[in-house]
């Protein structure tokens, strides 16, 4: 891969994830700025994480048949931008929901391909995907940290208007990146895809990624403002935002030698055993700013070492044109589904019967992951 095309890809994942550092940390506090309940608030969360469920599998299916992908995500790019500016018009609970179901289903289908795109333009170094994609946390890392300070100065109704501003850039950044050379091998995907789904160690990371994004969901819908309810700043939320996604950029520069030398179901094992800690500690200990720069810290694992981890295991259990399927199957159910209903659950609980209580529910999700990543890892050994 050229260093130009390493500078695109790099360019896309920039502002894709920053457009998440954005919306996801200040989204919360900006519909109870509105006046939204909390129960309201995990519902329109789950709406945009339920898009996931269906969005990336319709898209990889496109893509599969086409064999390209670069003209479907430069479509999502344009479509969400243009649908996220529904945001301005009206504020209304229905209207927000049909809005936010509209933008996201374009918004969260583009990444899978993108992801594709990705490892095809790598080819035998995709053990070098974090080195690309570390450039989405370095963007997450400038936006939450920028917002956190100035959405502390400035009216958070500003939130819409910036959010518009990262995903023109989003657009851009596609029609840079080309498609990458020589097409992908034909062959009955759908029955291929079938034997690939009937594997028990695929079965196993699939689930085991669904716990870990469902016990993400109480993070990404209330993080900023539990934070908030201990007597944190918003500022201070931000700051703690960024802490974790640049403990990840940390690990993301070392995941290529890691996978090389442990292997990566091992480290998915791992990563949601830290996880569920880092879930419990936030559950009993959240008015301590050290214990929260601890927790902010494991996020190296519970996204950083997950995600490079599990990206190369998809990338291996889908192959050839089943990259596109497979991308689509690891978003759907984890940070689809998974992460839909971790924010449902948790804005009832929320409501109903304590913040704190968000987070035991979290770490419970998070450990019943470890078990099974601990069979898919113990299979994949035994064979």
């Amino acid at each position: 891969m050229s260093v130009n095309q390493h500078v695109r890809l790099s360019s896309f994942y920039f502002f894709y994830f920053a457009s998440i550092g954005a919306f996801m940390p200040f989204w919360g506090p900006y519909l109870a700025e509105l006046g939204f309940t909390g129960s309201q608030i995990g519902e329109l969360m789950a709406i945009i994480l339920a898009t996931k469920i269906v969005a990336p599998n319709v898209w990889g299916w496109l893509a599969d048949r086409a064999g390209v992908r670069m003209p479907i995500i430069r479509l999502g790019a344009l479509v969400g931008l243009l649908t996220f500016g529904g945001v301005l018009l009206h504020s209304g609970y229905w209207w927000l929901a049909v809005v936010m179901a509209v933008f996201s289903f374009f918004w969260n289908a583009i990444l899978p391909q993108f992801e594709a795109t990705t490892l095809r333009s790598l080819g035998h170094g995709s053990h070098r995907y974090a080195l690309v994609r570390l450039w989405g946390s370095i963007g997450f890392i400038l936006a939450v940290a920028g917002l956190g300070w100035l959405l502390d100065t400035v009216s958070i109704q500003w939130l819409p208007w910036i959010m518009l501003a990262l995903l023109a850039g989003l657009y851009l950044a596609t029609l840079q990146v080309r498609e990458p050379p020589g097409g992908e091998p034909g062959g009955d995907a759908a029955g291929a895809l079938s034997a690939v789904l009937r594997r028990p160690e695929v079965i196993a990371l699939l689930l085991a990624c669904f716990f870990m994004q469902a016990s993400h969901g109480p993070y990404y819908a209330f993080f900023t403002l539990y934070v908030e309810a201990q007597g944190f700043s918003r500022a201070v939320a931000g700051q703690l935002w960024a802490l974790g996604v640049a403990a990840e950029v940390m690990v993301f520069l070392l995941m290529p030698r890691l996978i090389l030398r442990f292997g990566a179901w091992p480290l998915v094992t791992l990563a949601l055993v830290l996880t569920t800690l880092r879930w419990w500690l936030l559950a009993t200990v959240p008015e301590s700013l050290p214990a929260l720069v601890m927790i902010q810290l494991l996020h190296a694992a519970s996204y950083g070492v997950y995600h490079a981890a599990a990206i190369s295991l998809v990338h291996v259990y889908f192959p050839g044109r089943l990259q596109g399927r497979g991308q689509a199957l690891y978003s759907s159910l984890s940070f689809g589904l998974g992460g839909a209903i971790g924010s449902l659950a948790s804005g009832y609980l929320w409501d109903g019967v304590s913040p704190a209580s968000v987070y035991l529910f979290a770490a419970v999700l998070a450990g019943a992951g470890v078990v099974v990543a601990t069979a898919g890892w113990m299979h994949r050994v035994v064979r």
